[in-house]
């Protein structure tokens, strides 16, 4: 863990911290002859390569209604009736996101300009395996799809070696209203819902996060299927003062390096003391938990930096874009106010990043590695088009035609001039 004044880092030093661009172009080319591969060859491709990577041999490609049954009446009862809870949090939120489906301003007698908002028609929700199960990213991926009114909105998700989805993962999907489950992680299942298949529904789009692999898949199929954004390890940034308590930022860097030995964590603060406080702390309780080998793998990325200023907190965090960020001060709303990149923001002792995945009902898929200083995390307007309306009639085009045809002709397109001319010939 890299513990340091921030005055004191090196331009090596500082330019590590904030690089977290990882590997893509290092599996591009495996990458992509996954994907020729599963475009070319469909399901035949898909059972190999989930034969491959994921050790199951399966017969259908798709789950079918009677496994989610299954799967749901096997989850506990109290679960279940959690997993609904955060559902229908996570629901509310992004129904308070939706934009007013259409609307019209009056520019100018006889000039109307409008907006038509238009769900898309099918989109993909990537749930990584692994490591662990992700119920929870089915959650955050579908119901926002369903809630602009997707009407097809599929997932995948990888299988087991016994070539079953997990049950909590296939009541997510329940509870969320998937339209259709299929047993596919990776490259592969990114191919699929790009291209389609015999099994398949292709797709408009694909949201969800991943490893360097689909991620890499993901920004592969842009001429196929539009995507969210790039996402990778998860990261959080801490911006905290003396008011802050060290054993919970501590527990919340914990938090962050259980996911992946690549994830980062980053504490920057304007007290000395804190900073050893919360370094004892991560020591102490790093050495208890469950996933130890990860986390002790992830803290190598881990950094805590003193700085001379709040505002010095800020722009280091600003500069390093985090995905989570999570503010510890005393004046949060002032630091709240300079926050200009971040994926969520979590305000106070009692809003650990951890809520925010789970049930706060804000969405936890989010833009990683700096990508936050481009890309909103996933929230309604992705999977939603935007259509921009003109309503005019000839009264509210005379007051348009002199500036039309003066610009058209100066760019040299006399047609245009003449489409607004005809017009007016009476």
């Amino acid at each position: 863990m890299l513990y340091k004044n921030l005055s004191e880092l090196t331009n090596e030093e500082m330019a590590k911290l904030l690089d977290r661009s990882g590997e893509l172009s290092d599996v591009g080319e495996t990458v992509a002859a996954i994907l020729a591969d599963v475009k070319a060859n469909g399901d035949a491709a898909l059972r190999e390569y989930t034969k491959k990577f994921d050790g199951a041999q399966l017969s259908d490609i798709e789950v079918s209604s009677e496994e989610i049954d299954e799967a749901v009446n096997s989850i506990d009862e109290s679960l279940l009736k959690h997993l609904e809870f955060a559902a229908e949090n996570i629901r509310k939120f992004h129904q308070a996101q939706m934009p007013e489906k259409l609307w019209f301003m009056e520019l100018s007698p006889g000039v109307e300009l409008g907006q038509k908002i238009t769900p898309l028609s099918s989109v993909g929700a990537y749930v990584p395996g692994g490591r662990a199960s992700y119920p929870s990213t089915a959650l955050m991926t579908i119901i926002p799809a369903k809630v602009a009114g997707v009407k097809n909105v599929v997932m995948c998700t990888p299988p087991g070696s016994d070539g079953k989805i997990n049950p909590l993962t296939l009541a997510a999907a329940r509870v969320a209203g998937a339209d259709h489950v299929y047993k596919l992680g990776g490259v592969q299942a990114v191919a699929a819902m790009a291209y389609g298949s015999e099994s398949v529904l292709s797709v408009d789009k694909i949201v969800g996060p991943g490893n360097v692999f689909v991620t890499a898949a993901k920004m592969q199929v842009r001429d196929y299927a539009e995507i969210d954004f790039p996402a990778g390890p998860s990261e959080v940034l801490i911006i905290a003062d003396d008011s802050a308590d060290a054993a919970m930022a501590a527990s919340d860097i914990i938090a962050q390096a259980e996911h992946d030995p690549n994830a980062v964590s980053v504490l920057v603060t304007t007290s000395a003391k804190l900073a050893q406080d919360v370094r004892d702390e991560v020591n102490k309780q790093a050495a208890k938990t469950l996933r130890y080998e990860i986390v002790e793998s992830s803290l190598k990325n881990a950094a805590i930096v003193i700085a001379d200023s709040i505002d010095a907190c800020v722009e280091l965090s600003n500069d390093f874009a985090p995905e989570h960020l999570e503010i510890m001060v005393e004046d949060a709303d002032a630091v709240l106010e300079k926050i200009e990149n971040a994926g969520s923001i979590f305000v106070g002792n009692y809003a650990p990043v951890p809520v925010g995945d789970y049930a706060s009902g804000t969405n936890h898929v989010l833009p990683t590695a700096g990508y936050a200083k481009v890309y909103s995390g996933l929230n309604i307007l992705h999977f939603l088009k935007i259509a921009s309306i003109q309503r005019i009639n000839k009264e509210g085009l005379g007051t348009l035609k002199d500036a039309v045809i003066s610009i058209a002709e100066k760019e040299g397109l006399a047609a245009h001039a003449d489409s607004i001319r005809m017009r007016f010939k009476d």
